[in-house]
């Protein structure tokens, strides 16, 4: 028999026993199955951690507590304390500075990593030495950094002042000054987070199709052009995932301002995480601390939700 006889015999693909009716779909029901019996755990453990206590958050805040003999006494408060919150001027001032302190030192971040990005990404040697030295501050610790700009910042002996005072200036109180305390505390946040704001940035620059970069070097086009035309069209994802980040981290920002300031003078740092602070622990307001802390969630998911749209405009523009 010779081979083409001997395929020929062969029974084709076409002539195969079909396989039995719903095996397919017994199949994929049990792989649908074992993938929600291996979510459980992460699930449950989700809202453990993170629903429940949100939910007995929003629970207390409707509530008085009093402490006696060690034993919590609650009474139903109502909309008590959310309506004393727009009475609240510590809670005003929070909002107005967390506000002010978010955009400045944000877009300050912002502007300054992308700076650097684009320098380091233009870099052939020595990219990792400049990428090292760039990202310094972001491994300090919080404790650390407010230890180092306070006596940075200090009026008698800080170097600040002492810089200052070569070119002939006055030396100022820049954490003691309500007029210079919140900027001396965005300064240091900038100082600070800049760094991560470079590392995303950079991994944006290093990502970008450079076809299209040697497709506008063959055109002509300058590097202003190039940078306005392709570079920041391309990196605009980047950008707005960055800003919504960086901007809702930013309204929770508590340790500079503790270590720094302490909320003042006066209310001129006073933030919202700071203003929390005090409510909750410091004057042992459970149930008007739990309202605060609604509101606060409630307007970073508010930013959340603007971010995430802006990020899916962008996507569908590009």
């Amino acid at each position: 028999m010779t081979t083409s006889q001997a395929t020929a015999q062969r029974p084709s693909p076409a002539n195969a026993a079909p396989a039995p009716a719903g095996t397919g779909a017994v199949a994929q029901g049990d792989q649908h199955l074992w993938r929600w019996i291996s979510f459980t755990p992460a699930l449950a453990m989700m809202l453990a951690l993170s629903v429940l206590p949100i939910v007995n958050l929003v629970i207390t805040s409707f509530q008085d507590i009093s402490w006696a003999d060690g034993q919590a006494t609650r009474s139903f408060a109502g909309l008590a304390h959310y309506k004393a919150l727009f009475s609240d001027n510590l809670f005003a001032a929070g909002l107005r500075n967390t506000v002010i302190f978010a955009l400045a030192a944000v877009a300050g971040q912002m502007v300054l990593a992308f700076a650097m990005a684009l320098m380091v990404s233009r870099i052939v040697r020595g990219r990792v030495l400049y990428r090292a030295i760039f990202i310094l501050p972001l491994l300090i610790p919080g404790i650390v950094i407010g230890a180092i700009w306070k006596l940075m910042l200090n009026f008698d002996f800080g170097l600040v002042n002492k810089l200052l005072g070569l070119f002939g200036f006055m030396p100022h109180d820049w954490l003691g000054s309500p007029e210079t305390a919140l900027f001396s505390v965005i300064v240091v946040d900038i100082w600070h987070w800049t760094p991560f704001c470079f590392l995303l940035f950079l991994a944006g620059l290093e990502s970008l199709p450079q076809d299209v970069f040697e497709a506008s070097k063959m055109d002509g086009a300058s590097a202003w052009q190039e940078l306005v035309h392709i570079t920041l069209p391309l990196m605009v994802p980047t950008i707005i995932v960055t800003f919504a980040f960086r901007l809702i981290v930013a309204f929770k920002v508590f340790d500079e301002v503790y270590l720094l300031t302490g909320g003042g003078p006066g209310t001129s740092t006073e933030v919202l995480s700071f203003t929390l602070y005090q409510r909750f622990f410091t004057e042992d307001k459970a149930g008007y601390g739990s309202a605060m802390s609604v509101a606060i969630i409630f307007i970073v998911s508010i930013l959340l939700v603007i971010a995430i749209s802006a990020r899916r405009g962008a996507g569908r523009q590009s």
